[in-house]
């Protein structure tokens, strides 16, 4: 067992940032726009302002003082209090992913922050670590997976060991990592086409007019400037082709940003993906703990030819704009890279190209199923009767366009849908414009479903379902699936329990 450890002092000048950003609002408006005013609600306002800034300044560092962690062969031990002391204990077991996310202030001091995530809810569903050490958090993830093969080696106390013993583990585990995948430029060209990322500068710069014009009231001055590029020909289309040139290449610099230094690499245990050139967030998960593979396609990935992976695992994030990205492989995969990217990094899950479409009767169940978003739409417009280009009866061509296009989707999700149970695998392709592909383990679903309704029960259908455990559970399935299915699943999935380990 290590000896119990302060957490780094930056921990300290980090939340003292936080805390200035979170005051900045209440300082110009109480000292600045308020300066010269002698309201009793202002008056009172500045000196609880003074006091909540100087309870939390001091909480801050008490909290540095109070709050330890330490390590055994089995658990994380986190002590806090100071009046009032508490412990808590994690087991390593319950660690399923761990998530590393280094910011532009963090790179500035050389430090990084490190979440270890479990498959529990809550505030303290993670081991969280906002300033962290480079070297103690190799150590530590290190100390893990030792402790998860029962390898478990002997921490020396003395600091300059354990920064030696961490350097060393952290090179075998980084010579053992084979790398699958880094982004080239036709790449990068490709992600940033693809996610649209250039049309994100036309709202930054509407954006920006709005608040310059409630501060300097501009708006006369715009339009006579809009007004004279309009009426010349050729100096609108300068400027279009320079508002063109601009947006490529903020697309462009978006993307690299993002997915510039993107790596995807594993070793026998874990997968590791790494990813931004100017804050840097890396992420690992256990082989163990991936639950089923996801592979999507929108429609501008399907016509470059481009497919995303996920992962669900069982202790998913769950909150976040990052961590909603966290368990895709990378977004931007050529579909035959991706297809074989999963059986590099996944030899135990096999996905197949091969698979059952969907029987005629399918389709005709599909297109005269009630679609209630046409019905309610048809009255809205029955009842409202728009006119659109002087058009008074437009109301019935909208709803028949309406009507083509759910039939359409239908039918195209049809087409799209496949099946196959594969030995001791399950995969399910649905969707229609954007297709999803999806693979899980028999061992790895906590429960099937078969539900019938009236119509499917009267020409041999039914719907299939599986639930996996993430964090919310994850379900997908199939409908209007042959009956013939439905009963072979049962039987499939009672073969689970010859694959179940009872620890």
């Amino acid at each position: 067992m290590t000896k119990p450890k302060r957490y780094h002092p930056l921990l300290i000048l980090f939340n003292l940032w936080k805390l200035v950003k979170n005051s900045i609002f209440f300082v110009i408006y109480l000292f600045v726009i308020k300066a010269d005013s002698e309201s009793n609600s202002v008056i009172y306002g500045r000196i609880i302002f003074f006091l909540a800034f100087g309870i939390t300044l001091v909480s801050i560092i008490l909290k540095w003082f109070t709050h330890k962690y330490e390590l055994d062969d089995r658990s994380f031990h986190l002590y806090k209090g100071f009046f009032s002391k508490s412990e808590r204990t994690i087991p390593f077991s319950k660690i399923q992913n761990v998530n590393r996310h280094t910011s532009l202030l963090h790179r500035i001091f050389k430090v990084t922050s490190a979440n270890f995530e479990t498959g529990m809810r809550g505030e303290e569903a993670a081991v969280k670590f906002e300033v962290i050490s480079q070297i103690e958090a190799d150590r530590i993830e290190a100390h893990i997976t030792s402790a998860s093969r029962h390898e478990l080696t002997t921490i020396n106390s003395n600091n300059d060991n354990i920064e030696v013993s961490s350097k060393m583990d952290t090179e075998n585990a980084n010579s053992n990592r084979t790398i699958h995948f880094k982004p080239t430029k036709s790449d990068i060209l490709k992600a940033s086409f693809t996610s649209l990322s250039f049309f994100i500068l036309f709202p930054l710069i509407g954006s920006f007019y709005f608040k310059i014009n409630e501060i300097f009231h501009v708006e006369e001055e715009v339009e006579g400037i809009f007004m004279s590029i309009m009426s010349s020909g050729w100096m609108m289309t300068i400027i279009i082709i320079v508002l063109v040139i601009i947006s490529a290449t903020f697309g462009i610099v978006r993307t690299f940003l993002k997915y510039g230094k993107y790596q995807i690499s594993s070793d026998h245990d874990r997968i590791y993906i790494t990813k931004g050139v100017i804050e840097e967030t890396t992420f690992s998960i256990s082989k163990e703990k991936v639950q089923a593979i996801e592979i999507k396609q929108s429609l501008m990935k399907r016509l470059l030819g481009l497919a995303e992976v996920k992962l669900t695992s069982a202790g998913s994030l769950s909150s976040g704009e990052d961590t909603l990205e966290i368990n895709s492989l990378y977004p931007f995969l050529p579909v035959k890279r991706a297809y074989k990217m999963v059986s590099e990094i996944l030899p135990s899950y096999e996905v197949t190209t091969k698979m059952t479409r969907l029987p005629r009767k399918s389709l005709w169940v599909r297109l005269f199923k009630p679609s209630w978003i046409w019905i309610i739409a048809t009255a809205v417009l029955f009842y409202f009767k728009p006119s659109i280009l002087k058009v008074e009866q437009a109301w019935w061509i909208l709803s028949a366009v309406l009507f083509i296009l759910i039939a359409v989707s239908r039918l195209l999700d049809f087409c799209n849908t496949r099946y196959i149970l594969n030995d001791q695998f399950i995969q399910f392709k649905t969707g229609s414009l954007t297709t999803s592909l999806f693979v899980t383990k028999r061992d790895k679903i906590i429960e099937v479903k078969v539900t019938r309704n009236i119509v499917q029960q009267m020409v041999g259908l039914a719907s299939i379902g599986t639930i996996n455990r993430a964090k919310p559970v994850h379900h997908a399935g199939v409908d209007d699936v042959p009956l013939e299915l439905a009963a072979s699943l049962y039987q499939w999935y009672m073969k689970r329990r010859n694959e179940i380990k009872v620890e």
